[in-house]
């Protein structure tokens, strides 16, 4: 009699459960594609790193750190080269007070591996041309 009230007892359970099942609906609201206001947000940093030319430096907005490939530059005269900025050519660059004639040399030798691009605001605030925050 126990076994018999047990096995009850189980069969009104499972069907009781099934009244709580929930039931799918095919739905093509499902699948559709949301518009995301994420895309429109661009960071200026990473738009202006797109204009930059590869292998060249911006003499506007390239950091210190990005003087070290080019021998003699890092850091004495990447300084100086940070601290005159903004230049409107790159022949500006040659017109630095208080060069050394071995500091113009340097410039004159490497003047083909600048470009210059308009001053972008999110690359130079706070002193980022000396220290980027890449640790």
């Amino acid at each position: 009699m126990k076994r018999f009230v047990g096995v009850v007892a189980a069969l009104l359970l499972i069907v009781g459960a099934w009244g709580f099942a929930p039931t799918a609906h095919a739905s093509a609201g499902i699948f559709t594609v949301q518009p995301s206001t994420l895309l429109a947000r661009v960071n200026t940093s990473d738009a202006k790193r797109k204009e930059l030319i590869k292998g060249k430096l911006d003499l506007n907005n390239s950091d210190v750190r990005e003087f070290r490939r080019l021998r003699g530059f890092y850091p004495d005269l990447a300084s100086k080269i940070i601290q005159n900025a903004p230049y409107n050519s790159v022949e500006d660059v040659l017109d630095i007070p208080g060069l050394s004639p071995s500091q113009a040399e340097r410039l004159q030798a490497n003047i083909d591996e600048f470009f210059v691009t308009d001053v972008e605001a999110s690359m130079n605030a706070g002193g980022d041309r000396y220290n980027p925050g890449l640790y």
